[in-house]
């Protein structure tokens, strides 16, 4: 091979090595910063870009998506001297290439240090029960401190989240008893407001049973007041009809012989049960006052007119 051909084979290669050191391709989502004799020159977005070779070189590569960041757990102490374990998560997401390159020697870390401080700030500040209970206000708390200290680090601090805290095994325990104990005062004030209830209609049943028995004795003896009245009052009219028949029948013709023959028979019937009803029986000493008698009985029985 030839001189010529050494040369154009050099010649090439210094191509393809100017090549591959004068264009980069930039991805999506991605930032690029480029150095230029070692002093930001500026920072190259998603494309194709041209750079002076062996002049320019890229100092960092960053993405510019949303990124979860998972914080170490730490330890706690909140006001009532309670220790408990705290693990987070946050997220960020890079917004200025060049703050987030030079402001900081390493914003995850800053971050990081940044959020566990004010975690335990925030929990200094509140009692165990109120920690538990109060996630959201310190999540908000922790992205607002961040959110005052990463702008100058070209890092937004989008959200963070607390993922579990850990109380003492002591404070579990006692934690328990407490939610067994409200599970059974529940229970009881449950059982209670039911048998409330109950009583309550057992004694408007009894009430109600009672109302309707007055009331069925109320007519019932109404009932029985009118049926007494108008047997009265049929006993009346029979008596008044009885004896309008017989004041008839005197007045009729052969009516007084036929009053003192029932007389006499009443009269014998009398003497009959009296010796029924005894040994002993006691006869007028005359039995002619028999005929007296029912001639007496006659004395009162109206005369026919003329």
């Amino acid at each position: 091979m030839s001189l010529a051909s050494y040369f154009l084979i050099f010649v090439l290669f210094l191509a393809i090595v100017f090549a591959a050191k004068a264009l980069v391709v930039v991805p999506q989502q991605s930032a690029y910063v480029v150095e230029r004799l070692g002093r930001y020159n500026e920072t190259l977005e998603a494309g194709l870009h041209g750079l002076v070779p062996f002049v320019d070189r890229i100092a960092y590569r960053l993405s510019l998506k949303e990124v979860p960041y998972d914080v170490d757990p730490q330890v706690c102490i909140t006001r009532d001297n309670s220790q408990v374990q705290i693990d987070g998560i946050l997220y960020y997401q890079i917004t200025d290439a060049r703050l987030a390159s030079y402001g900081t020697s390493n914003f995850e870390t800053a971050i990081e240090q940044l959020a566990k401080t004010t975690l335990r700030s925030e929990a200094g500040k509140r009692d165990l029960d109120k920690l538990l209970e109060e996630r959201s206000a310190i999540n908000q708390s922790v992205v607002a401190a961040l959110d005052e200290a990463s702008p100058g680090w070209g890092v937004k601090v989008l959200r963070y989240e607390i993922k579990d805290i850990v109380p003492p095994e002591s404070v579990l325990k006692a934690m328990e008893k407490q939610i067994t104990a409200e599970r059974e005062k529940r229970a009881l004030i449950a059982k209670s407001e039911g048998e409330k209830a109950q009583a309550i209609n057992v004694a408007e049943g009894e009430r109600a049973a009672a109302i309707a028995q007055s009331e069925g004795q109320k007519a019932a003896a109404v009932n029985r007041a009118q049926g007494e009245a108008q047997s009265i009052l049929l006993v009346a009219r029979a008596n008044a009809e009885s004896i309008q028949m017989i004041a008839q029948a005197i007045e009729a013709q052969g009516g007084e012989r036929a009053i003192a023959l029932k007389v006499a028979e009443q009269y014998v019937a009398a003497f009959a049960n009296i010796a029924k009803q005894g040994n002993t029986v006691v006869v007028p000493s005359n039995m002619a006052d028999l005929a007296s008698m029912i001639t007496g009985a006659m004395a009162i029985v109206p005369k026919k007119a003329g």
